[in-house]
């Protein structure tokens, strides 16, 4: 789909920032807004953004200051990784309990 904004001239050059595309700037407010509310979910920001990885979504909404939110799949992969981490590089150690 394919929206069109009729802006007048001043209004469109307040809200240019850092010579930053005006549509680039407004599509990611779209997908701001669109997290925020719960409409979108982070792999719709990825393709509505067309970032290639969940983790560029995340620094996106980080920079913005958007949380996201974790579940108990995000945290149990977190620890398997770390797991795995730690018998790759820390053989000799053993864990803490």
């Amino acid at each position: 789909m394919r929206i069109k904004l009729d802006l007048p001239q001043e209004i469109a050059e307040a809200l240019e920032t850092e010579g930053r595309d005006l549509s680039r700037t407004a599509l990611e407010a779209l997908a701001l807004e669109g997290f925020r509310s719960g409409k979108l979910s982070e792999s719709q920001v990825r393709r509505l953004l067309d970032f290639r990885t969940r983790y560029e979504v995340d620094a996106f909404l980080k920079e913005h200051g958007v949380p996201t939110p974790c579940t108990e799949q995000d945290l149990e992969r977190d620890i398997g990784d770390a797991q795995k981490f730690r018998e790759k590089w820390l053989p000799s150690q053993t864990p803490r309990r």
